[in-house]
């Protein structure tokens, strides 16, 4: 009996690898990018400030520190820490925004503390606005007057030439700008003196009467000013010559104080009193977030808009004639108001979208048409999940009686192992079926062709020609014969 040759069985074929479709590395590609510029764009424009800003504000009890306590709810309110550095006043001020180290980032400034370089403009330095006029307060003690000058009425400046006067502690803005308007009037240098450490050892002195008189630049609603205009045996000198040193000096107002606006009921003071006045300013670092400067200056309109002694209702703050460069986006808050988004959206999302949009509206006008395309490819993606395998079922079926039955059933095998592994959402779970079914019809196809056929019939005629397997014992005993008793 001659047997067949065994024949060697071919090594599977190596399933193919699927390359991703170009569409999902392309959104990907898409997002990646998306993202990248958006950092990029957030590095750059810095969206988002800090929540701390410190401000010089002058003596504690000065007219300054009255001004940034107002400020401090104002930008609590948008989350906004706001923390007070008192100093001797405005010459101190300008020293420390000038210095980076200092931390400071904001002051108050009055006007004359040193004449402007319009050739060379402050490179660190700009201004949000004026914000309130600075009367020039020249107290002096009755009974000075009435010694010193043999009696007769105290109308100029230099009169005062045998005067022991304070012109404001070192560090104050009220030295230097004092010191230019005596050196107009006439008053010796030598007349002039520094007070202590504070102004209110100058208060002390001169009520004290250790000084004859004492020179103070304030806002009205200074502590130390409202107290010396109630103090009896103290005057406040009249700048009958107002209107000249205003011609000399750029940077003083006239002022006209009202008869009886320190005490109606009193009628003091019994006529109108003339006087010169600076401005203060409220100067920034250049380099600090514009977002911050918009929240300051809307702080300033809500504290320095009312009226007072000597401003009209909405008269600050404003822009008239600078010390400083003009910040831009002061400018452009008193040019067009308050950002638009933030009268509908909190301060830190309108600014965000206020400093982003020139980035955003471009990729909104990218990404839009392209989300069009998003559920396309995901369907795309999803359904080659099922469908890539239909193109090796197609192999196999044409390889049909061609190759050899057990080769292509291992390989229908491995198919099916993949497909049974495969997850779809529950609404593409019927192709996924389609495919079962599908590779089920092609087995069933492989074993019907006659080279299948014939590998069926002789793995039948190779089980029948074998012997049978040996009896069990019982039954070869039950073979043997009767039992005796039979």
């Amino acid at each position: 009996m001659s047997t067949a040759a065994p024949t060697s069985t071919p090594a599977p074929r190596q399933q193919p690898r699927f390359l991703p479709e170009p569409g999902p590395w392309a959104l990907a590609f898409v997002l990646v990018l998306t993202a990248a510029l958006l950092v990029l764009a957030y590095w750059l424009l810095d969206p988002t400030p800090a929540k701390r800003i410190v401000v010089a504000t002058g003596p504690e009890q000065g007219a300054y520190a009255e001004f940034a306590k107002r400020y401090v709810p104002l930008l609590q309110a948008q989350g906004v820490k706001l923390e007070l550095r008192p100093t001797q006043g405005s010459a101190e001020n300008l020293a420390l925004l000038r210095d980076p180290r200092s931390g400071v980032h904001a002051a108050f400034v009055q006007g004359g503390v040193e004449p402007p370089d319009r050739d060379n403009p402050e490179p660190t330095l700009v201004t949000l606005g004026s914000v309130a006029y600075e009367p020039l307060w020249l107290f002096y003690r009755e009974d000075s007057a009435q010694r010193l000058l043999a009696g007769k009425p105290l109308t100029r400046l230099n009169q005062l030439g045998n005067w022991r006067i304070n012109s404001g502690p070192a560090g104050a803005g009220t030295g230097p700008m004092f010191r230019q308007i005596a050196a107009l009037g006439g008053v010796p240098a030598q007349t002039l003196h520094r007070g202590g450490a504070g102004t209110v050892n100058g208060v002390v002195s001169l009520v004290q009467g250790q000084d004859d008189a004492l020179a103070m630049v304030a806002a009205p609603e200074a502590p130390f000013v409202q107290y010396l205009l109630h103090t009896p045996g103290v005057q406040l000198f009249e700048f009958e010559q107002a209107e000249a040193y205003v011609r000399r000096l750029g940077f003083l107002h006239p002022l006209r104080m009202p008869r009886g606006l320190i005490d109606p009921a009193a009628d003091r003071p019994a006529k109108e009193v003339r006087m010169i006045a600076t401005t203060a300013s409220l100067v920034v670092r250049e380099d600090l977030h514009p977002a911050l400067v918009q929240l300051l200056v809307q702080a300033a309109v809500k504290v320095h808009s009312q009226a007072g002694w000597f401003s009209r209702q909405g008269e600050f703050p404003n822009l008239q004639a600078p010390i400083f460069p003009v910040s831009p986006e002061a400018e452009r808050f008193y040019r067009s108001g308050p950002p638009w988004l933030q009268r509908y959206l909190p301060f830190w999302l309108a600014n965000f979208f206020d400093r982003m949009w020139i980035v955003l509206l471009p990729l909104l006008a990218v990404l839009l048409p392209a989300s069009r395309f998003l559920p396309p490819i995901v369907e795309l993606r999803l359904r080659s999940r099922v469908f890539r395998w239909y193109g090796q079922l197609r192999q196999l079926e044409l390889a049909a009686g061609q190759r050899a039955p057990d080769q292509l059933k291992q390989e229908l095998d491995q198919i099916e192992a993949h497909v049974a592994g495969i997850k779809v959402p529950l609404s593409y779970a019927d192709e996924l079926y389609a495919l079962r079914t599908h590779i089920a019809m092609i087995r069933r196809k492989l074993e019907t062709t006659p080279m299948g056929m014939a590998t069926a019939a002789t793995a039948t005629t190779s089980a029948s020609a074998a012997p049978p397997p040996s009896a069990p014992a019982a039954s070869q005993s039950g073979a043997a014969g009767p039992s005796p008793g039979r």
